[in-house]
């Protein structure tokens, strides 16, 4: 890795510093099924974790959320062998939903194919996850309208 580039497992140690009660474990072992994935020349921006799961007392689905210059990337290390890895590219986001409690919240996350919910968040950390999300979402779309466009006025000159 490049001096001075940052790894999934820093954002992720960081993120962990700054919100201790966000429920994880294991975030070395699922940043490395991310770092794994990543492909030539994507970079992670922004990395959190999280239990992938919709109920507040199964704590043992830890996961690693990574915002990458290409798509969304969840990665989880199994405990005995194997690994779940899962890509959500910017076409396939349709909406994002924060829920948050006493202690805990939830970050929602809509696709077109599933309903993804992150839970045992740290309430505090809502407001830092959404603000990453939602930016690095509105960007993403606007790029893929550019893209769109410019491919549009391609074919329509080659007619």
């Amino acid at each position: 890795m490049p001096e001075g580039k940052r790894t999934v497992t820093d954002f992720v140690a960081r993120f962990k510093r700054k919100y201790p009660i966000t429920i994880g474990w294991r975030y070395r072992k699922n940043s490395s099924v991310v770092e794994k994935h990543l492909n030539e020349g994507e970079e992670v921006l922004y990395a959190f974790i999280a239990q992938k799961n919709d109920n507040p007392f199964h704590i043992f689905e830890t996961c690693v959320i990574a915002l990458t210059t290409e798509r969304i990337l969840i990665g989880r290390k199994r405990v005995v062998f194997g690994y779940f890895i899962d890509s959500v590219t910017p076409e396939m986001f349709n909406d994002l939903k924060i829920v948050g409690s006493i202690i805990w919240g939830k970050v929602m996350i809509d696709t077109v194919k599933e309903f993804i919910v992150l839970s045992n968040v740290s309430k505090r950390a809502l407001p830092e996850i959404y603000s990453q999300i939602s930016n690095y979402m509105h960007i993403m779309k606007k790029r893929i309208g550019q893209t769109k466009k410019k491919d549009k006025e391609e074919n329509e000159s080659w007619k």
